[in-house]
């Protein structure tokens, strides 16, 4: 992966240097735009609704990617070099950035989602596929962070409101636009947050279980939900042992738990095969860590896919 980055890192330095206008050949200045990277969806979102018509806010991961194994192109290597601001995770799944940004000083300034919010260390729970070269963390070891951040909608919110208090920073003659685009749209995501809320208070069980990865501890965390799931949010194993299988199968069965959940972009063989065995139905819970295509051309937002979460929750939950 380095490897491959140290390439691309060379041809954007021979590109950068090929076909640039002198000060004498641009007669005219072009109007300066705040130009906003973000390398996943809800970044990119959060800034989308700061930004109102005053800055050009592009998403870097291309719809149905998986950060985990994305490889970037040269002209993301530029974008990341040339753009006002460059908003990341911070986490292991774009551990990709931290290489690009070690060979390329970006001429702007960058944020990361989880110097936003407070954080969580991963957790393996019972039952739970440990990822390869986690198994036993001795007592007081330092355990990695957990990335998900956005997955609870209030971190949702501060993290909305920290990337419009840096575009105004930034581009002090739309300040007010960025700070009141930031703030109305964390109060829409603070509005859902408390229908979460208020559906989650009227469960008596609120146990959950995904045949998947589980990247949605902030959510669990913020909620008070207790779950069990076949691999951490990070894994990238598709197969989890026979044992996992047994342990969630019989989980949902003794439970009576009515729903196997998995989610966006999954191909929930795990979830269907534990779901036939304990007699239980299946339902996707949508991360809102990248989209698809088609959701991307229809306009979604983070608030219309967690409000379909939330929907999804009340019909299967």
């Amino acid at each position: 992966m380095k490897k491959w980055i140290c390439m691309l890192l060379g041809i954007c330095l021979l590109l950068s240097g090929c076909g640039a206008a002198s000060p004498e050949e641009t007669n005219e200045e072009q109007p300066e735009t705040l130009k906003v990277v973000a390398t996943v969806f809800p970044a990119y979102d959060f800034a989308r609704a700061a930004a109102g018509d005053k800055a050009e806010v592009s998403l870097l991961l291309p719809p149905g990617a998986e950060s985990h194994s994305y490889e970037p192109t040269p002209a993301d290597i530029l974008a990341v070099q040339e753009c006002d601001l460059f908003l990341y995770l911070g986490g292991e799944s774009d551990a990709w950035v931290e290489t690009i940004l070690s060979a390329v000083e970006p001429k702007g300034q960058t944020l990361r989602m989880i110097d936003c919010v407070e954080l969580l260390e991963e957790e393996t729970v019972e039952g739970m596929e440990e990822l390869p070269g986690h198994e036993d963390h001795g007592e007081g070891e330092v355990r990695e962070m957990d990335e998900h951040v956005w997955t609870s909608p209030k971190n949702a919110a501060a993290i909305t409101r920290a990337i419009g208090a840096k575009m105004a920073e930034l581009d002090a003659d739309n300040a007010q636009v960025y700070t009141e685009g930031a703030e109305t749209y964390a109060q829409q995501i603070e509005v859902l947050d408390q229908e979460f809320a208020d559906f989650f208070a009227g469960c008596e069980d609120k146990t959950i279980v995904f045949g998947d990865r589980f990247p949605l501890r902030y959510f669990a965390e913020e909620f008070g939900l207790t779950y069990y799931a076949a691999f951490p949010g990070c894994s990238t194993q598709t197969e989890p042992s026979a044992a996992t299988v047994a342990f969630l199968t019989d989980k949902v069965r003794e439970e009576q738990i009515p729903t196997v959940w998995y989610i966006e972009f999954s191909n929930h063989l795990v979830a269907d095969s534990i779901a036939e065995a304990a007699g239980a139905q299946t339902a996707m819970f949508h991360t809102c860590h990248n989209v698809s295509a088609q959701d991307l051309e229809s306009g979604a937002t983070y608030c219309s896919l967690m409000e379909r979460n939330l929907e999804t929750l009340r019909e299967y939950f």
